[in-house]
């Protein structure tokens, strides 16, 4: 092949992958363009300018980071000398944000801001999802192994996988079935964790992230919530000089199963971990809807986080009932300057209302604004965590997941053998990140 045909080519290639978003793959081939020698088209060089201007902000970072550290030794010698009068009103409750951890994940992630409250991550941090899914995958291999010596372990499969499946049309599922903790593992764990891990990642970012975190989990599952903290915590070990000490985690689930199959995962994964979280954890099984009765176990203003994730029911009169019980925790539970974190995936924060989601920023906003009011609170901030580049669903999303998105290598050869679907998954967001408080 000819240097001029070579040359087109890979210009022709880069514009394709800057078309198609893919920037990882523009730069290696911007990389090739330069070391040819061929002269740099406009988009190549503004490209290029790109690039550099990235280095230059990132080794600024660096230099704040250093400024950090130095401004944290400084503090804790003071304290020493005289804690009450050095600190006056700092707290020494809450982490510093450190830039260089914050330019880690924002790159790691491939963050894009397309506005205020809209966030589009196409990345990942391998070096923790890659083992932590490796794991939950020889982790359920294990499981399966040992059902599958029941006789009825098809039937069993096929409860559990029709039962999650009412998902797909906006219904909730029952999640009573003995294998329902497994094949939630397997289809939505994953998506929720990473989705855990960047909502506990703003909220550092914002620097409200207590050193000490007492958590009420509502509606808690696996433990979602503790592991997309506990990840997020792992990835901090090399850039965090005081992560949290201590993680008070209260699960409150219906189903026992969830709470013993979370448990279980937990022991194996993350307690052997030399980073591992110093977590206390107490699980109450009773239903939301039981609260009136269960309300005396639940500590009172005890917890400065509370957390429902997904826990919005699509019937509306379970959705009016729950809200209610919400209501109630939040008054009687949440501690006078504590924050209540909520989840909800996009298409169902809308559909509440009636109301199709689209590129609105003040339908958005309206909307966001009315469901933290139901719940008796008042909005801090929020971020819509996105897969894509807008709002409304994309053509050819399953394409656009292939080129961009994350792949869950070790989760999809068991997705295509127990879901018999011929694709595999990929880490994706669809979900509203809402802060708020009393």
């Amino acid at each position: 092949m000819s240097n001029a045909i070579a040359n087109w080519w890979r210009s022709y290639q880069f514009h394709t992958a800057i078309k198609k978003g893919n920037l990882r793959r523009a730069e290696e081939l911007l990389q090739e363009i330069q070391k040819s020698g061929a002269r740099l088209s406009s988009l190549e060089k503004l490209f290029k300018d790109k690039l550099q201007l990235e280095q230059t902000t990132r080794d600024y970072r660096q230099q704040i980071s250093a400024q950090y550290r130095q401004l944290s030794q400084l503090r804790q010698q003071l304290e020493q000398i005289e804690p009450s009068q050095a600190l006056g009103e700092i707290s020494t409750d809450i982490l510093t944000p450190e830039p260089e951890f914050i330019e880690f994940v924002s790159k790691n992630f491939k963050f894009v801001e397309h506005d205020e409250n809209m966030l589009q991550c196409t990345g990942i941090d391998r070096r923790v999802f890659d083992d932590f899914e490796e794991s939950l995958a020889d982790f359920i291999k294990e499981e399966f192994s040992q059902q599958s010596r029941k006789k009825n372990f098809h039937f069993l499969l096929d409860d559990a996988i029709n039962d999650i499946n009412r998902l797909k049309g906006g219904q909730d599922p029952q999640y009573r079935f003995e294998l329902s903790p497994h094949i939630y593992l397997m289809r939505y764990f994953l998506d929720n964790v990473y989705c855990a891990y960047l909502a506990w990642f703003l909220i550092y970012k914002a620097g409200l992230l207590p050193s000490k975190i007492n958590i009420l989990d509502i509606a808690a599952g696996p433990g979602t919530i503790a592991y997309g903290l506990a990840l997020l915590l792992q990835s901090s070990n090399s850039f965090l000089p005081a992560p949290p000490t201590h993680v008070s985690y209260y699960s409150l689930e219906q189903q026992k199963n969830f709470q013993y199959r979370g448990l279980q995962f937990w022991r194996k994964y993350i307690e052997p971990q030399e980073t591992a979280t110093n977590a206390y954890f107490r699980f109450d099984t009773s239903s939301i809807f039981d609260y009136d009765n269960q309300s005396a176990r639940i500590p009172l203003n005890f917890f400065n986080l509370i957390v429902i994730s997904h826990c919005f029911f699509s019937d509306s009169e379970a959705r009016d009932k729950s809200i209610a019980v919400y209501n109630d925790i939040f008054t009687n539970c949440l501690q006078e300057n504590g924050h209540v974190l909520l989840i909800i995936q996009g298409k169902k924060l809308f559909k509440a209302y009636g109301i199709r989601q689209s590129e609105s920023l003040t339908q958005e906003e309206s909307v966001v604004k009315k469901f933290v009011e139901e719940l008796g609170l008042n909005l801090v901030w929020y971020k819509y965590l996105t897969s894509t580049y807008r709002r409304e669903p994309i053509p050819d999303f399953g394409i656009f997941a292939r080129e961009n998105l994350p792949t869950q290598k070790f989760m999809s050869p068991l997705f295509r053998q127990y879901f018999k679907l011929n694709f595999d998954l990929n880490y994706g967001l669809d979900d509203y990140v809402i802060l708020a408080k009393k």
